[in-house]
């Protein structure tokens, strides 16, 4: 059977995506899974962050997920984090705006801004133990980890402050603040030990953090934070590709530390990047070594626990940087290219899909080989297209999948709406 027939023949078998009641067959699919995460194909694209809010709002109103857990730095997103729990008046682009890191636009945008308010007015109707939370689980942010911790400890826990300050100077000659992705290669011997010692007395002794929201599981991660990220480092100024093997291992003890907290039957929603949630086992990633979070998952937690659901479009704008550290833009999506799985599904027609790879057989039968799949990453360059597909087993890679025909670049908060409070950040009328 030529591919046009195998077309033909699944396209009945495809869901047609129009609003969020579409979203029904997803929800039936998810059923009582513990673990859900929602990818993207790009870091800049407005329908990739409009969607997988309003999967998350259906799932933490429809089947009671507990916390959102994003590809982001702990700090910052523990900001929002306060903020959608407590009553604060200040609005949340004060909150944003303090996402300084590049790329700013992931988080520091008028998407999230629409959730995190909807998430605060969800939390106000909820007892404090039953708030949803929103957290990062990046570990890039090691020097604002640092700073926080320290300075929280000598309120709360002088003795373990000392520990912190040492760790901190053990850290000083590299301290640097230009990029998000800062190569650190100048540490003293001996820093990891420092902060596993600070980790270890911050665990013995978070029960007594009881002044601030969640301070003891603050206090936690910004130590955890910092007893990774000298390996993610180092990891890096070796020019070794494991440190990627690093930060996917640290976003999975991050989750980890946050299901504990949270509970044995707690509930959580991942948003990253499809290279992050999709199984790394279905693509070139495992011939190199490499894993993802997505793999972890679904090895540590179990198939049936857990729900992939990866998204990408055929074409439109995109928010990106030329170069690493450059001002963000907005730049053409062009068309995808010839024989990929976006233009493939484009072929069928115009519609926004909705697939469930194990809803059918003929399903899974028609992507079994692998096929080229975009991955758009915050320093983009559309003359090189080519480059950005990875070849991957889609059914195998993820449970689920988004296709959105036409997509434009997020709005990031430095964009100033005209004439209304926010931009057009959620298009169902919801």
């Amino acid at each position: 059977m030529s591919f046009s027939d195998q077309e033909k023949d699944i396209s009945k078998y495809i869901h047609k995506l129009g609003n969020s009641h579409d979203l029904e067959p997803l929800m039936e699919r998810i059923g009582d899974s513990r673990f859900v995460l929602l990818g993207e194909a790009s870091h800049g694209t407005h329908e990739y962050y409009t969607w997988r809010a309003e999967i998350s709002k259906r799932l933490i109103k429809e089947k009671g997920f507990d916390f959102i857990a994003v590809e982001g730095d702990w700090p910052d997103c523990f900001n929002i984090n306060k903020w959608i729990k407590n009553g604060d008046e200040q609005e949340i682009q004060s909150v944003l705006e303090e996402f300084k890191r590049w790329p700013t636009w992931m988080w520091a945008n008028w998407e999230i801004a629409a959730f995190a308010n909807w998430l605060k007015s969800h939390n106000q109707e909820r007892p404090a133990s039953e708030m949803v939370g929103f957290y990062g689980l990046d570990v890039y942010s090691l020097w604002e980890s640092m700073e926080l911790i320290v300075s929280y400890l000598e309120n709360e826990d002088p003795e373990t402050a000392e520990i912190a300050k040492n760790a901190m100077m053990c850290f000083q000659p590299y301290k640097e603040r230009d990029s998000y992705g800062s190569i650190f290669n100048k540490a003293k011997p001996g820093c990891q030990d420092q902060v596993i010692e600070l980790l270890k007395k911050v665990r013995q002794r978070s029960h007594n953090y009881d002044h601030a929201l969640e301070a003891d599981l603050n206090a936690e991660m910004n130590a955890l934070v910092m007893a990774n990220a000298e390996r993610y480092y180092k990891a890096m100024s070796d020019f070794t590709q494991n440190s990627w093997n690093v930060r996917d291992r640290h976003m999975m003890e991050t989750l980890d530390k946050l299901l504990d907290y949270h509970g044995d039957d707690s509930k959580v929603i991942v948003w990253a990047h499809n290279t992050h949630i999709g199984d790394a086992r279905a693509t070139d990633m495992a011939n190199h070594g490499l894993f993802n979070l997505g793999e972890l998952v679904r090895r540590e937690k179990g198939t049936r626990n857990t729900v992939l659901v990866g998204f990408g479009s055929y074409a439109g704008s995109v928010i990106a940087g030329k170069s690493w550290g450059a001002p963000m833009q907005e730049m053409e999506l062009p068309e995808a290219i010839p024989g990929s799985f976006e233009h493939k599904l484009h072929n069928m027609d115009s519609h926004n899909k909705l697939m469930i790879f194990d809803e059918h057989p003929r399903i899974t039968e028609a992507f079994e080989d692998k096929i080229g799949h975009r991955a758009v990453g915050v320093v983009y360059d559309p003359d090189n297209e080519r480059s950005n597909y990875v070849p991957s087993e889609i059914p195998e890679r993820y449970d689920a999948f988004i296709y959105l025909d036409q997509t434009q670049g997020l709005h990031p908060l430095k964009y100033k709406p005209e004439g209304k409070l926010t931009p057009e950040t959620f298009p169902f009328g919801i």
